[in-house]
């Protein structure tokens, strides 16, 4: 009996189920990727082609508003088309969520002339955005001039950043000792793309450094102004963030573990002291995949638990409290600890299962765990752990930042 993940039709809109063709898409661009996947591993570099099949499948406008042009997809669905292509290829996964993690912060920060004009031209020029908003780096540099503001210095971990339309930028305000964060054109004047990304996983995420000389953002191109204060709402940025990141763990975790099913059914050789003619008639082999299966089971149950949470709360809009925010940051963190461990353990453990021949690089194996390894250092989960056991002993949210 096979063990399948369907991909859930969640709303389209607020009232109305997805319809097939996202199911459908979402599968063929999966395994379009496929295909390729492990050639490209190796080879690393820009996606150039891969991309492409990205933003011809129309996914790039999913969870744009149907106000603005969009498919009106809630973050439900989006994660789960994130998960399925990272069971494939987690870097182009990566680029697919952090795409829409720059849409969410034109939805949580933009007016609504900001949010009209970017979102419809996202759908009308369709544009694939890449991120240049590390909040942890200060070397971007905004200072105040006539119409706008002048951006000067170097943003890190840029991911989508080569071969991106737009950008969303974040900048350090020294007068008043705080981000302001904007979305520019990528091939705005001024605006550098370095392709030097050289992680030894999530190879093809274009995450390299950006620099800006002297790069004038206006103000009708600022989200979030120096000095501003974000509202509940406005925190639910970095809950869309930390999503995107446990369905990555999670979509490399169910990749790793279909990936060695698939070996240890058809490829691998019994252990001669089995007494099986099959391995995965061994009661040992069989006892070590229900473990790692337990390992992802819950984990996807919290972490579709907790994308429906943040749907909850995007649907409240600016009624969104501080309470509501909490119970997703809550929601959320429980889900990326058990997504790192899933996603480290399985891509690790399964070479336990598979054997020797598996090491082949034929089979590419050792991606998974690579680009797990990577990924699940974006932010330590004993953070997450404090903050969880800090709400279960004092009932005390997580304090808002841009990883919490």
């Amino acid at each position: 009996m096979s063990l399948v993940i369907p991909l859930p039709r969640h709303e389209l809109t607020d009232e109305a189920p997805a319809s097939p063709p996202v199911h459908h898409t979402v599968e063929s661009l999966a395994q379009s990727l496929a295909a390729t996947a492990v050639e490209r591993d190796r080879a690393g570099g820009h996606a150039a082609h891969e991309r492409e099949l990205i933003r011809a499948s129309g996914l790039l406008t999913l969870t744009i508003p149907k106000a603005h042009g969009g498919q009106g997809a809630d973050w439900a669905t989006m994660y789960q088309a994130l998960r399925r292509l990272a069971e494939v290829d987690s870097a182009l996964a990566h680029l697919f969520g952090f795409h829409h993690l720059q849409l969410a912060g034109v939805r949580l920060y933009g007016t609504p002339d900001q949010q009209s004009r970017l979102l419809r031209d996202t759908v009308t020029q369709r544009w694939f955005w890449g991120n240049a908003l590390n909040p942890l780096d200060k070397r971007l540099r905004a200072t105040e001039v006539n119409g706008g503001y002048l951006l000067h210095g170097t943003k890190s971990f840029a991911s989508g950043s080569v071969g991106s339309d737009q950008l969303t930028v974040s900048a350090w305000h020294e007068p008043t000792q705080s981000l302001l964060i904007g979305a520019v054109p990528t091939r705005r004047d001024g605006v550098s793309v370095q392709a030097d990304w050289d992680a030894f996983g999530q190879k093809q995420t274009d995450s390299g450094n950006v620099d800006f000389h002297e790069v004038l953002i206006g103000h009708h191109e600022v989200l979030q102004a120096p000095g501003t204060t974000p509202t509940p709402k406005a925190t639910l940025r970095s809950q869309v963030a930390q999503l995107v990141l446990v369905n990555l763990y999670l979509g490399i975790g169910l990749g790793a573990f279909h990936e060695a099913r698939r070996y240890t059914r058809e490829e691998a050789k019994p252990w001669f002291a089995s007494g099986v003619t099959h391995s995965s008639d061994d009661p040992f082999v069989q006892q070590r995949y229900a473990e790692l299966w337990l390992r992802l089971r819950p984990a996807i149950a919290l972490a579709d638990t907790a994308a429906a949470l943040l749907d909850q709360a995007f649907r409240r809009g600016d009624e969104v409290t501080a309470r509501d925010r909490g119970e997703v940051a809550i929601a959320v963190a429980e889900a990326k600890v058990l997504a790192h461990r899933a996603g480290v353990e399985v891509s690790s453990q399964l070479f336990e299962l598979t054997g020797a021949r598996s090491t082949s690089a034929r089979y590419g194996l050792d991606r998974f765990w690579r680009n797990v390894r990577v990924h699940t250092l974006h932010d330590p989960i004993d953070y997450k752990l404090r903050d969880i056991g800090r709400h279960v002993l004092t009932g005390a949210w997580p304090e808002p930042t841009a990883y919490s």
